[in-house]
């Protein structure tokens, strides 16, 4: 079982600056991507950001040039560097895993408990 931990979540001002950290731990043999998605109330969770294990990343069009996905595959840790929020960002920030636990297992999805991002206008 892999477990994922958000942290870096809170209340900022429109144009402020939040980083997002999620570590992944437990019964890990290979990630092959990580990322953030986020819900709304009222609305479906969406994709923010993807980042493979060859470092390839995918943005949402709304938070592209605004956020940075970055990751450290040593220590199993995605971030998601936040700038020039809009109160329209606010939302639940879920974190994502794709990640097995032995050579040749498929590969599972997995989820953190999410972390509130508010931005106040």
């Amino acid at each position: 079982q892999v477990q994922l931990v958000e942290s870096g979540g809170g209340l900022v001002q429109a144009g402020g600056s939040l980083r997002l950290s999620c570590a992944a731990s437990g019964r890990i043999f290979s990630i092959k991507a990580m990322g953030w998605y986020r819900q709304a109330p009222g609305n479906e969770r969406e994709l923010v950001a993807t980042i493979t294990s060859g470092r390839s990343t995918n943005y949402a069009y709304s938070v592209k040039g605004r956020f940075t996905i970055s990751r450290d595959n040593a220590k199993n840790t995605v971030y998601l560097q936040m700038n020039s929020l809009k109160p329209e960002d606010t939302a639940v920030y879920y974190c994502n895993a794709v990640a097995n636990n032995r050579a040749g297992a498929r590969y599972e999805n997995y989820w953190g408990q999410g972390t509130q991002v508010t931005v106040s206008s």
